[in-house]
Protein backbone atom coordinates (compact mmCIF):
# COMPACT_ATOMS: atom_id res chain seq x y z
CA UNK A 1 0.00 0.00 0.00
CA UNK A 2 1.04 3.63 -0.47
CA UNK A 3 1.53 6.20 2.28
CA UNK A 4 -1.07 8.35 0.56
CA UNK A 5 -3.74 5.78 1.36
CA UNK A 6 -3.21 6.32 5.10
CA UNK A 7 -4.34 9.93 4.83
CA UNK A 8 -7.45 8.87 2.95
CA UNK A 9 -8.59 6.70 5.90
CA UNK A 10 -10.28 9.04 8.42
CA UNK A 11 -10.45 6.39 11.15
CA UNK A 12 -6.64 6.44 11.49
CA UNK A 13 -6.58 10.09 12.58
CA UNK A 14 -3.33 10.93 10.79
CA UNK A 15 -2.26 14.48 9.99
CA UNK A 16 0.59 15.14 7.53
CA UNK A 17 3.32 17.43 8.87
CA UNK A 18 5.82 17.10 6.02
CA UNK A 19 6.85 15.03 3.03
CA UNK A 20 4.04 15.76 0.57
CA UNK A 21 6.31 14.79 -2.36
CA UNK A 22 7.07 11.35 -0.89
CA UNK A 23 3.55 10.01 -0.37
CA UNK A 24 3.85 7.46 -3.17
CA UNK A 25 6.28 5.40 -1.10
CA UNK A 26 5.24 1.80 -0.57
CA UNK A 27 4.46 0.61 2.97
CA UNK A 28 5.48 -3.01 3.57
CA UNK A 29 4.88 -3.25 7.30
CA UNK A 30 4.63 -1.45 10.66
CA UNK A 31 7.09 -1.16 13.54
CA UNK A 32 6.42 0.57 16.88
CA UNK A 33 9.44 1.84 18.82
CA UNK A 34 10.63 4.31 21.40
CA UNK A 35 14.29 3.27 21.14
CA UNK A 36 16.86 5.92 20.32
CA UNK A 37 18.40 3.53 17.77
CA UNK A 38 15.92 1.00 16.36
CA UNK A 39 18.08 0.20 13.30
CA UNK A 40 18.57 -3.49 14.20
CA UNK A 41 14.82 -4.05 13.88
CA UNK A 42 14.36 -2.22 10.55
CA UNK A 43 14.52 -3.82 7.11
CA UNK A 44 13.11 -0.97 5.00
CA UNK A 45 9.63 0.03 3.89
CA UNK A 46 8.10 0.21 7.38
CA UNK A 47 5.78 2.84 8.77
CA UNK A 48 7.45 3.59 12.10
CA UNK A 49 5.14 4.49 15.01
CA UNK A 50 6.64 6.26 18.01
CA UNK A 51 5.32 7.78 21.21
CA UNK A 52 8.41 10.08 21.41
CA UNK A 53 9.61 8.70 24.75
CA UNK A 54 13.15 8.83 23.27
CA UNK A 55 12.86 12.62 22.76
CA UNK A 56 14.60 14.38 25.68
CA UNK A 57 15.70 17.50 23.81
CA UNK A 58 16.08 19.16 20.41
CA UNK A 59 19.40 17.41 19.76
CA UNK A 60 17.75 13.96 19.80
CA UNK A 61 15.68 14.38 16.62
CA UNK A 62 18.46 14.55 14.04
CA UNK A 63 20.21 11.24 14.90
CA UNK A 64 16.88 9.41 15.26
CA UNK A 65 15.58 10.56 11.87
CA UNK A 66 18.96 9.93 10.23
CA UNK A 67 18.81 6.30 11.40
CA UNK A 68 15.30 5.85 10.02
CA UNK A 69 16.14 7.43 6.67
CA UNK A 70 19.29 5.33 6.37
CA UNK A 71 17.28 2.16 7.00
CA UNK A 72 14.87 3.08 4.18
CA UNK A 73 11.67 3.33 6.20
CA UNK A 74 8.60 4.57 4.35
CA UNK A 75 7.49 7.16 6.91
CA UNK A 76 7.29 8.18 10.58
CA UNK A 77 4.08 8.63 12.60
CA UNK A 78 4.51 10.36 15.98
CA UNK A 79 1.83 10.24 18.71
CA UNK A 80 0.61 13.43 20.33
CA UNK A 81 -0.36 11.77 23.62
CA UNK A 82 3.08 12.14 25.28
CA UNK A 83 4.20 15.68 24.35
CA UNK A 84 1.11 17.24 22.84
CA UNK A 85 2.33 19.02 19.71
CA UNK A 86 5.04 17.32 17.67
CA UNK A 87 8.42 19.02 18.37
CA UNK A 88 9.51 21.49 15.68
CA UNK A 89 13.03 20.01 15.67
CA UNK A 90 11.59 16.62 14.67
CA UNK A 91 9.59 18.23 11.85
CA UNK A 92 12.74 19.98 10.62
CA UNK A 93 14.87 16.81 10.79
CA UNK A 94 12.28 14.89 8.76
CA UNK A 95 12.21 17.68 6.19
CA UNK A 96 16.01 17.57 5.83
CA UNK A 97 16.00 13.81 5.31
CA UNK A 98 12.87 13.83 3.08
CA UNK A 99 11.10 11.49 5.49
CA UNK A 100 7.27 11.83 5.52
CA UNK A 101 6.03 12.71 9.02
CA UNK A 102 2.52 12.17 10.38
CA UNK A 103 0.97 13.25 13.66
CA UNK A 104 -1.24 10.62 15.34
CA UNK A 105 -4.16 12.06 17.30
CA UNK A 106 -4.09 11.16 20.98
CA UNK A 107 -7.44 9.34 20.67
CA UNK A 108 -6.08 6.84 18.10
CA UNK A 109 -4.25 3.77 19.36
CA UNK A 110 -1.16 2.57 17.57
CA UNK A 111 -2.76 -0.88 17.47
CA UNK A 112 -5.53 0.50 15.25
CA UNK A 113 -3.00 1.78 12.70
CA UNK A 114 -0.98 -1.43 12.87
CA UNK A 115 -4.02 -3.64 12.30
CA UNK A 116 -5.17 -1.53 9.34
CA UNK A 117 -1.76 -1.54 7.60
CA UNK A 118 -1.15 -5.27 8.15
CA UNK A 119 -4.59 -6.10 6.76
CA UNK A 120 -4.07 -3.93 3.67
CA UNK A 121 -0.54 -5.16 2.97
CA UNK A 122 -1.48 -8.82 3.39
CA UNK A 123 -4.45 -8.47 1.06
CA UNK A 124 -2.39 -6.68 -1.56
CA UNK A 125 0.32 -9.34 -1.42
CA UNK A 126 -2.20 -12.10 -1.97
CA UNK A 127 -3.83 -10.21 -4.84
CA UNK A 128 -0.45 -9.31 -6.31
CA UNK A 129 0.62 -12.97 -6.29
CA UNK A 130 -2.50 -14.02 -8.17
CA UNK A 131 -2.09 -11.15 -10.62
CA UNK A 132 1.56 -11.98 -11.23
CA UNK A 133 0.71 -15.60 -12.01
CA UNK A 134 -1.99 -14.47 -14.43
CA UNK A 135 0.29 -11.95 -16.13
CA UNK A 136 2.99 -14.58 -16.42
CA UNK A 137 0.54 -16.82 -18.26
CA UNK A 138 -0.54 -13.98 -20.58
CA UNK A 139 3.02 -13.00 -21.38
CA UNK A 140 4.03 -16.56 -22.14
CA UNK A 141 1.01 -17.09 -24.42
CA UNK A 142 1.22 -13.76 -26.26
CA UNK A 143 5.01 -13.62 -26.71
CA UNK A 144 6.77 -11.41 -29.24
CA UNK A 145 5.20 -13.22 -32.19
CA UNK A 146 6.37 -10.93 -34.98
CA UNK A 147 6.05 -7.84 -32.83
CA UNK A 148 9.48 -7.93 -31.27
CA UNK A 149 10.35 -7.33 -27.60
CA UNK A 150 8.22 -4.17 -27.57
CA UNK A 151 5.09 -6.33 -27.18
CA UNK A 152 6.37 -7.78 -23.91
CA UNK A 153 7.66 -4.44 -22.64
CA UNK A 154 4.30 -2.79 -23.35
CA UNK A 155 2.60 -5.44 -21.21
CA UNK A 156 5.06 -4.77 -18.38
CA UNK A 157 4.19 -1.07 -18.55
CA UNK A 158 0.42 -1.46 -18.81
CA UNK A 159 -0.02 -4.30 -16.29
CA UNK A 160 2.75 -3.76 -13.75
CA UNK A 161 3.53 -0.08 -14.28
CA UNK A 162 7.18 -0.97 -14.95
CA UNK A 163 9.29 0.98 -17.44
CA UNK A 164 11.81 -1.32 -19.07
CA UNK A 165 14.34 -1.35 -21.91
CA UNK A 166 16.31 -4.05 -23.69
CA UNK A 167 19.95 -2.98 -24.04
CA UNK A 168 22.96 -4.35 -25.86
CA UNK A 169 26.23 -4.96 -23.94
CA UNK A 170 27.36 -1.47 -24.97
CA UNK A 171 24.14 0.17 -23.72
CA UNK A 172 22.51 0.68 -27.14
CA UNK A 173 18.72 0.50 -26.87
CA UNK A 174 17.34 -2.47 -28.77
CA UNK A 175 13.75 -2.13 -27.58
CA UNK A 176 11.78 -0.09 -25.10
CA UNK A 177 8.31 0.94 -24.05
CA UNK A 178 7.70 4.67 -23.97
CA UNK A 179 10.43 7.29 -24.10
CA UNK A 180 13.85 6.16 -25.38
CA UNK A 181 16.63 5.76 -22.84
CA UNK A 182 19.33 8.45 -23.27
CA UNK A 183 22.57 7.06 -24.70
CA UNK A 184 24.85 7.95 -21.75
CA UNK A 185 22.35 6.40 -19.31
CA UNK A 186 22.21 3.19 -21.34
CA UNK A 187 26.01 3.01 -21.44
CA UNK A 188 26.21 3.55 -17.66
CA UNK A 189 23.67 0.79 -16.98
CA UNK A 190 25.44 -1.61 -19.35
CA UNK A 191 28.75 -0.89 -17.65
CA UNK A 192 27.35 -1.62 -14.21
CA UNK A 193 25.72 -4.80 -15.48
CA UNK A 194 28.95 -6.06 -17.06
CA UNK A 195 30.98 -5.23 -13.95
CA UNK A 196 28.50 -7.07 -11.71
CA UNK A 197 28.45 -10.07 -14.03
CA UNK A 198 32.23 -10.29 -14.01
CA UNK A 199 32.29 -10.35 -10.21
CA UNK A 200 29.90 -13.32 -10.21
CA UNK A 201 27.12 -11.51 -8.37
CA UNK A 202 23.71 -13.10 -8.68
CA UNK A 203 21.21 -11.31 -10.93
CA UNK A 204 19.21 -9.15 -10.94
CA UNK A 205 21.85 -6.49 -10.39
CA UNK A 206 20.88 -3.26 -8.66
CA UNK A 207 22.17 -0.07 -10.29
CA UNK A 208 21.70 3.56 -9.28
CA UNK A 209 22.26 6.27 -11.90
CA UNK A 210 21.43 9.96 -11.41
CA UNK A 211 19.34 9.23 -8.33
CA UNK A 212 17.18 6.56 -10.01
CA UNK A 213 17.35 2.86 -9.14
CA UNK A 214 17.29 0.20 -11.85
CA UNK A 215 17.28 -3.59 -11.76
CA UNK A 216 19.29 -5.33 -14.46
CA UNK A 217 18.38 -8.81 -15.69
CA UNK A 218 20.65 -10.71 -18.11
CA UNK A 219 19.13 -11.97 -21.36
CA UNK A 220 21.28 -14.95 -22.15
CA UNK A 221 21.49 -16.96 -25.34
CA UNK A 222 19.02 -19.86 -25.24
CA UNK A 223 21.65 -22.16 -26.69
CA UNK A 224 19.73 -22.94 -29.88
CA UNK A 225 22.32 -23.62 -32.55
CA UNK A 226 25.16 -22.47 -30.32
CA UNK A 227 27.61 -24.05 -27.93
CA UNK A 228 26.96 -23.17 -24.28
CA UNK A 229 29.58 -20.88 -22.79
CA UNK A 230 32.10 -22.68 -20.59
CA UNK A 231 33.27 -19.46 -18.99
CA UNK A 232 31.38 -16.22 -18.25
CA UNK A 233 33.99 -14.36 -20.30
CA UNK A 234 32.83 -16.10 -23.46
CA UNK A 235 29.34 -14.59 -23.25
CA UNK A 236 29.56 -11.51 -21.01
CA UNK A 237 30.41 -9.19 -23.91
CA UNK A 238 27.57 -10.37 -26.15
CA UNK A 239 24.56 -10.90 -23.83
CA UNK A 240 21.67 -8.45 -23.90
CA UNK A 241 20.16 -7.13 -20.68
CA UNK A 242 16.74 -6.01 -19.48
CA UNK A 243 16.87 -2.74 -17.51
CA UNK A 244 13.80 -2.15 -15.31
CA UNK A 245 13.24 1.17 -13.58
CA UNK A 246 12.55 -0.32 -10.15
CA UNK A 247 14.33 -1.85 -7.18
CA UNK A 248 13.75 -5.61 -7.41
CA UNK A 249 15.72 -6.41 -4.26
CA UNK A 250 12.55 -6.86 -2.19
CA UNK A 251 10.26 -8.29 -4.87
CA UNK A 252 8.45 -11.54 -4.06
CA UNK A 253 9.64 -14.69 -5.80
CA UNK A 254 6.59 -14.78 -8.07
CA UNK A 255 7.33 -11.35 -9.55
CA UNK A 256 10.99 -12.23 -10.05
CA UNK A 257 9.87 -15.37 -11.87
CA UNK A 258 7.69 -13.22 -14.09
CA UNK A 259 10.67 -11.07 -15.09
CA UNK A 260 12.77 -14.16 -15.71
CA UNK A 261 10.02 -15.34 -18.06
CA UNK A 262 10.19 -11.99 -19.84
CA UNK A 263 13.94 -12.38 -20.38
CA UNK A 264 13.35 -15.83 -21.83
CA UNK A 265 10.83 -14.44 -24.31
CA UNK A 266 13.24 -11.71 -25.36
CA UNK A 267 16.02 -14.30 -25.67
CA UNK A 268 13.89 -16.06 -28.30
CA UNK A 269 13.69 -12.78 -30.22
CA UNK A 270 17.43 -12.42 -29.92
CA UNK A 271 17.87 -15.92 -31.39
CA UNK A 272 15.71 -14.87 -34.31
CA UNK A 273 17.93 -11.87 -35.00
CA UNK A 274 21.04 -14.01 -34.64
CA UNK A 275 19.65 -16.37 -37.26
CA UNK A 276 19.06 -13.42 -39.60
CA UNK A 277 22.75 -12.54 -39.33
CA UNK A 278 23.79 -15.99 -40.53
CA UNK A 279 23.60 -15.03 -44.20
CA UNK A 280 25.71 -11.92 -43.72
CA UNK A 281 28.27 -13.84 -41.68
CA UNK A 282 28.51 -16.54 -44.32
CA UNK A 283 29.04 -13.96 -47.05
CA UNK A 284 31.85 -12.36 -45.05
CA UNK A 285 33.42 -15.76 -44.40
CA UNK A 286 33.38 -16.65 -48.09
CA UNK A 287 34.95 -13.35 -49.17
CA UNK A 288 37.55 -13.58 -46.40
CA UNK A 289 38.57 -17.10 -47.40
CA UNK A 290 38.98 -16.03 -51.02
CA UNK A 291 41.07 -13.01 -50.06
CA UNK A 292 43.32 -14.98 -47.70
CA UNK A 293 43.75 -17.78 -50.28
CA UNK A 294 44.95 -15.29 -52.89
CA UNK A 295 42.02 -15.91 -55.23
CA UNK A 296 41.78 -14.05 -58.52
CA UNK A 297 40.26 -10.54 -58.22
CA UNK A 298 37.51 -11.55 -60.65
CA UNK A 299 36.41 -14.36 -58.33
CA UNK A 300 36.43 -12.04 -55.30
CA UNK A 301 34.53 -9.39 -57.26
CA UNK A 302 31.85 -11.96 -58.10
CA UNK A 303 31.33 -12.73 -54.40
CA UNK A 304 31.17 -9.01 -53.63
CA UNK A 305 28.44 -8.58 -56.23
CA UNK A 306 26.43 -11.20 -54.34
CA UNK A 307 27.11 -9.54 -50.98
CA UNK A 308 26.33 -5.94 -51.96
CA UNK A 309 22.54 -6.32 -52.49
CA UNK A 310 22.24 -8.11 -49.14
CA UNK A 311 24.19 -5.46 -47.23
CA UNK A 312 23.07 -2.41 -49.18
CA UNK A 313 19.55 -3.16 -50.45
CA UNK A 314 18.59 -1.12 -53.50
CA UNK A 315 22.16 -0.18 -54.40
CA UNK A 316 23.22 -3.33 -56.22
CA UNK A 317 26.98 -2.74 -56.11
CA UNK A 318 28.94 -1.20 -53.28
CA UNK A 319 31.39 1.36 -54.69
CA UNK A 320 33.69 1.18 -51.66
CA UNK A 321 34.57 -1.30 -48.90
CA UNK A 322 36.38 -1.06 -45.59
CA UNK A 323 37.86 -3.83 -43.45
CA UNK A 324 37.79 -3.75 -39.64
CA UNK A 325 39.70 -6.29 -37.55
CA UNK A 326 39.01 -6.90 -33.84
CA UNK A 327 40.51 -9.21 -31.28
CA UNK A 328 39.43 -10.05 -27.71
CA UNK A 329 42.20 -11.47 -25.55
CA UNK A 330 42.16 -12.72 -21.97
CA UNK A 331 45.03 -12.84 -19.52
CA UNK A 332 47.10 -16.02 -19.80
CA UNK A 333 47.63 -16.09 -16.04
CA UNK A 334 44.27 -17.83 -15.86
CA UNK A 335 44.45 -21.57 -16.51
CA UNK A 336 41.46 -21.63 -18.87
CA UNK A 337 42.83 -18.77 -20.95
CA UNK A 338 46.34 -20.28 -20.96
CA UNK A 339 45.10 -23.64 -22.24
CA UNK A 340 42.93 -22.05 -24.92
CA UNK A 341 39.62 -23.05 -23.37
CA UNK A 342 38.32 -19.47 -23.69
CA UNK A 343 37.74 -18.67 -27.35
CA UNK A 344 37.91 -15.01 -28.30
CA UNK A 345 36.75 -15.22 -31.93
CA UNK A 346 32.96 -15.52 -31.40
CA UNK A 347 33.03 -12.82 -28.69
CA UNK A 348 35.00 -10.50 -30.98
CA UNK A 349 32.54 -11.24 -33.81
CA UNK A 350 29.49 -10.33 -31.68
CA UNK A 351 31.22 -7.23 -30.34
CA UNK A 352 32.26 -6.03 -33.77
CA UNK A 353 28.70 -6.42 -35.05
CA UNK A 354 27.57 -4.28 -32.12
CA UNK A 355 30.29 -1.64 -32.42
CA UNK A 356 29.69 -1.15 -36.15
CA UNK A 357 25.97 -0.41 -35.79
CA UNK A 358 25.14 2.86 -37.51
CA UNK A 359 23.03 4.98 -35.09
CA UNK A 360 21.44 6.77 -38.07
CA UNK A 361 19.99 3.54 -39.48
CA UNK A 362 16.51 2.71 -38.20
CA UNK A 363 14.52 -0.49 -38.54
CA UNK A 364 14.19 -3.85 -36.81
CA UNK A 365 17.90 -4.53 -37.12
CA UNK A 366 20.22 -1.57 -37.54
CA UNK A 367 23.20 -3.89 -38.01
CA UNK A 368 22.01 -5.10 -41.43
CA UNK A 369 24.91 -3.41 -43.24
CA UNK A 370 27.54 -5.40 -41.41
CA UNK A 371 29.08 -8.73 -42.40
CA UNK A 372 31.49 -10.13 -39.82
CA UNK A 373 33.42 -13.38 -39.95
CA UNK A 374 35.82 -14.80 -37.41
CA UNK A 375 38.91 -16.88 -37.87
CA UNK A 376 40.70 -18.19 -34.80
CA UNK A 377 40.81 -15.40 -32.22
CA UNK A 378 40.22 -12.65 -34.77
CA UNK A 379 36.98 -11.12 -36.07
CA UNK A 380 36.98 -9.44 -39.48
CA UNK A 381 34.23 -7.13 -40.71
CA UNK A 382 33.53 -6.33 -44.34
CA UNK A 383 31.71 -2.98 -44.38
CA UNK A 384 30.22 -1.59 -47.61
CA UNK A 385 30.20 2.17 -48.02
CA UNK A 386 27.52 3.88 -50.13
CA UNK A 387 28.65 6.26 -52.85
CA UNK A 388 29.80 9.61 -51.39
CA UNK A 389 27.37 12.45 -51.97
CA UNK A 390 29.68 15.39 -51.29
CA UNK A 391 31.12 17.41 -54.20
CA UNK A 392 34.82 17.28 -55.18
CA UNK A 393 37.23 18.80 -52.70
CA UNK A 394 37.93 21.86 -54.82
CA UNK A 395 34.33 22.76 -55.60
CA UNK A 396 33.65 24.79 -52.47
CA UNK A 397 29.95 23.90 -52.74
CA UNK A 398 27.59 21.78 -50.70
CA UNK A 399 25.36 18.96 -52.04
CA UNK A 400 22.85 21.53 -53.34
CA UNK A 401 25.43 23.73 -55.00
CA UNK A 402 25.56 26.41 -52.30
CA UNK A 403 29.01 27.82 -51.47
CA UNK A 404 30.61 26.78 -48.20
CA UNK A 405 33.79 27.80 -46.47
CA UNK A 406 35.87 27.36 -43.35
CA UNK A 407 35.05 24.49 -41.03
CA UNK A 408 31.93 23.54 -43.02
CA UNK A 409 34.00 22.97 -46.11
CA UNK A 410 36.47 20.87 -44.15
CA UNK A 411 33.64 18.71 -42.85
CA UNK A 412 32.28 18.14 -46.35
CA UNK A 413 35.65 17.05 -47.67
CA UNK A 414 36.42 14.73 -44.77
CA UNK A 415 37.32 11.23 -45.85
CA UNK A 416 34.18 9.06 -45.80
CA UNK A 417 33.85 5.81 -43.92
CA UNK A 418 34.67 4.49 -40.46
CA UNK A 419 37.19 6.08 -38.12
CA UNK A 420 38.88 3.99 -35.44
CA UNK A 421 38.50 6.17 -32.36
CA UNK A 422 34.98 7.26 -33.27
CA UNK A 423 33.87 3.61 -33.29
CA UNK A 424 34.91 3.14 -29.66
CA UNK A 425 34.09 6.58 -28.27
CA UNK A 426 30.64 5.69 -26.93
CA UNK A 427 31.30 2.06 -26.00
CA UNK A 428 34.71 2.22 -24.31
CA UNK A 429 33.34 2.67 -20.77
CA UNK A 430 30.89 -0.27 -20.66
CA UNK A 431 33.22 -2.61 -22.53
CA UNK A 432 36.08 -1.78 -20.18
CA UNK A 433 33.83 -2.84 -17.29
CA UNK A 434 33.13 -6.16 -18.99
CA UNK A 435 36.79 -6.78 -19.77
CA UNK A 436 37.63 -6.02 -16.10
CA UNK A 437 41.32 -6.49 -15.31
CA UNK A 438 42.00 -9.59 -17.40
CA UNK A 439 40.68 -8.81 -20.88
CA UNK A 440 41.52 -6.53 -23.80
CA UNK A 441 39.74 -5.45 -26.98
CA UNK A 442 41.89 -4.09 -29.82
CA UNK A 443 40.59 -2.88 -33.14
CA UNK A 444 42.11 -1.79 -36.47
CA UNK A 445 40.44 0.00 -39.39
CA UNK A 446 41.60 0.04 -43.02
CA UNK A 447 41.21 2.78 -45.59
CA UNK A 448 38.34 2.50 -48.07
CA UNK A 449 39.09 0.48 -51.22
CA UNK A 450 37.22 0.66 -54.51
CA UNK A 451 37.72 -2.78 -55.98
CA UNK A 452 38.30 -6.45 -55.19
CA UNK A 453 42.01 -6.00 -55.93
CA UNK A 454 42.34 -3.74 -52.91
CA UNK A 455 40.72 -6.03 -50.32
CA UNK A 456 43.83 -8.07 -49.53
CA UNK A 457 45.81 -4.90 -48.86
CA UNK A 458 42.93 -3.51 -46.79
CA UNK A 459 42.86 -6.67 -44.66
CA UNK A 460 46.60 -6.46 -43.98
CA UNK A 461 46.30 -2.74 -43.29
CA UNK A 462 43.54 -3.34 -40.72
CA UNK A 463 45.60 -6.10 -39.09
CA UNK A 464 48.65 -3.83 -38.86
CA UNK A 465 46.52 -1.09 -37.35
CA UNK A 466 45.14 -3.53 -34.78
CA UNK A 467 48.70 -4.49 -33.77
CA UNK A 468 49.48 -0.80 -33.29
CA UNK A 469 46.41 -0.54 -31.03
CA UNK A 470 47.51 -3.66 -29.12
CA UNK A 471 50.84 -2.02 -28.27
CA UNK A 472 49.05 0.81 -26.46
CA UNK A 473 47.98 0.79 -22.81
CA UNK A 474 44.32 0.41 -21.93
CA UNK A 475 41.58 -2.19 -22.02
CA UNK A 476 39.90 -0.91 -25.20
CA UNK A 477 42.15 0.49 -27.95
CA UNK A 478 41.81 1.26 -31.65
CA UNK A 479 44.02 2.47 -34.48
CA UNK A 480 43.25 3.54 -38.04
CA UNK A 481 45.02 3.43 -41.36
CA UNK A 482 46.11 7.08 -41.00
CA UNK A 483 48.51 6.04 -38.25
CA UNK A 484 50.32 3.56 -40.48
CA UNK A 485 51.90 6.38 -42.48
CA UNK A 486 53.64 8.05 -39.52
CA UNK A 487 56.05 7.38 -36.70
CA UNK A 488 53.08 6.02 -34.69
CA UNK A 489 53.43 2.74 -36.58
CA UNK A 490 57.07 2.33 -35.56
CA UNK A 491 57.05 3.37 -31.90
CA UNK A 492 55.03 0.47 -30.42
CA UNK A 493 57.45 -2.07 -31.88
CA UNK A 494 60.61 -0.59 -30.38
CA UNK A 495 61.90 -3.07 -27.75
CA UNK A 496 61.33 -1.88 -24.19
CA UNK A 497 65.02 -1.85 -23.26
CA UNK A 498 65.89 0.22 -26.35
CA UNK A 499 62.98 2.56 -25.61
CA UNK A 500 64.10 3.08 -22.00
CA UNK A 501 67.75 3.65 -22.94
CA UNK A 502 66.88 6.15 -25.68
CA UNK A 503 64.49 8.23 -23.59
CA UNK A 504 66.75 8.13 -20.52
CA UNK A 505 69.73 9.44 -22.48
CA UNK A 506 67.78 12.46 -23.75
CA UNK A 507 65.22 13.23 -21.05
CA UNK A 508 66.69 12.11 -17.71
CA UNK A 509 69.12 15.09 -17.49
CA UNK A 510 66.14 17.43 -17.99
CA UNK A 511 63.97 15.62 -15.47
CA UNK A 512 66.73 15.67 -12.86
CA UNK A 513 67.26 19.38 -13.40
CA UNK A 514 63.49 20.02 -13.14
CA UNK A 515 63.32 18.12 -9.84
CA UNK A 516 66.11 20.19 -8.36
CA UNK A 517 65.18 23.61 -9.76
CA UNK A 518 61.51 23.37 -10.79
CA UNK A 519 62.56 24.75 -14.15
CA UNK A 520 59.91 23.00 -16.29
CA UNK A 521 62.44 22.15 -19.01
CA UNK A 522 60.55 19.05 -20.20
CA UNK A 523 57.31 21.02 -20.51
CA UNK A 524 59.18 23.77 -22.36
CA UNK A 525 60.75 21.27 -24.75
CA UNK A 526 57.40 19.70 -25.54
CA UNK A 527 55.77 23.07 -26.21
CA UNK A 528 58.73 24.25 -28.34
CA UNK A 529 58.49 21.19 -30.60
CA UNK A 530 54.70 21.42 -30.71
CA UNK A 531 55.02 25.01 -31.96
CA UNK A 532 57.41 23.86 -34.72
CA UNK A 533 60.29 25.77 -33.15
CA UNK A 534 58.52 29.15 -33.28
CA UNK A 535 59.90 31.32 -30.48
CA UNK A 536 56.99 33.77 -30.40
CA UNK A 537 54.20 31.14 -30.49
CA UNK A 538 55.89 28.99 -27.86
CA UNK A 539 56.53 31.96 -25.56
CA UNK A 540 52.88 32.99 -25.88
CA UNK A 541 51.67 29.46 -25.11
CA UNK A 542 53.85 29.21 -21.99
CA UNK A 543 53.17 32.84 -20.98
CA UNK A 544 56.91 33.57 -20.98
CA UNK A 545 59.09 36.37 -22.29
CA UNK A 546 60.98 35.29 -25.39
CA UNK A 547 64.29 35.84 -23.58
CA UNK A 548 63.20 33.49 -20.78
CA UNK A 549 62.28 30.87 -23.39
CA UNK A 550 65.67 31.27 -25.07
CA UNK A 551 67.37 30.78 -21.70
CA UNK A 552 65.44 27.55 -21.08
CA UNK A 553 66.14 26.16 -24.55
CA UNK A 554 69.81 27.01 -24.07
CA UNK A 555 69.80 25.11 -20.76
CA UNK A 556 68.19 22.09 -22.52
CA UNK A 557 70.92 22.11 -25.17
CA UNK A 558 73.64 22.48 -22.53
CA UNK A 559 72.36 19.55 -20.43
CA UNK A 560 71.87 17.18 -23.37
CA UNK A 561 74.62 18.23 -25.76
CA UNK A 562 72.03 18.65 -28.54
CA UNK A 563 71.19 21.58 -30.81
CA UNK A 564 67.50 22.35 -31.21
CA UNK A 565 68.23 24.27 -34.40
CA UNK A 566 69.12 20.95 -36.09
CA UNK A 567 66.31 18.83 -37.58
CA UNK A 568 67.94 15.55 -36.44
CA UNK A 569 68.09 16.65 -32.81
CA UNK A 570 64.52 17.96 -32.92
CA UNK A 571 63.40 14.59 -34.26
CA UNK A 572 65.25 12.69 -31.53
CA UNK A 573 63.64 14.79 -28.82
CA UNK A 574 60.22 14.39 -30.46
CA UNK A 575 60.52 10.59 -30.52
CA UNK A 576 61.85 10.47 -26.95
CA UNK A 577 58.84 12.40 -25.70
CA UNK A 578 56.46 10.14 -27.61
CA UNK A 579 58.07 6.98 -26.23
CA UNK A 580 58.34 8.17 -22.63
Amino acid sequence: MRLRALLETDALGLRLLGGEDELDRTVRGVMTTDLRDPSRYLSGGELVLTGLAWHRGAADSEPFVRILAGAGVAGLAAGEAELGDIPADLVEACRRHRLPLFAVHETVAFATITEHVVRQVSGERAGDLAAVVDRHRRLMTSGPAGGGPEVVLDLLTSDLDLRAWVLSPTGRQIAGAGAPLPGPLGAALAGQHLAATRTGRRAPHRAAVAGTTYSLFPIRNTGRGTVAARDVRESVLSDWLLAVEADASDWPAARLDLLQGVTQLIAVERDRREAARTVRRRLAQEVLELVQAGAAPAEIAARLRVAAPVLLPGVGVAPQWQVVVARVEWSTTDRAAATGEITGGPAAQALLEEILVDPAVSGPDSADRIAVAHTGEEAIALVPLPAPTEPPADSGEDAEGAPVDGEDADALHEEPGLHAEALLASVREPLSAGLADDGRLTLGVSAAVHSAEGLRGALEEARHARRVAAARPGRVCAAGHHELASHVLLLPFVPDDVRRAFTARLLDPLRDYDRRHRAELVETLEAFLDCDGSWTRCAARLHLHVNTLRYRVGRIEQLTGRDLARLEDKLDFFLALRMS
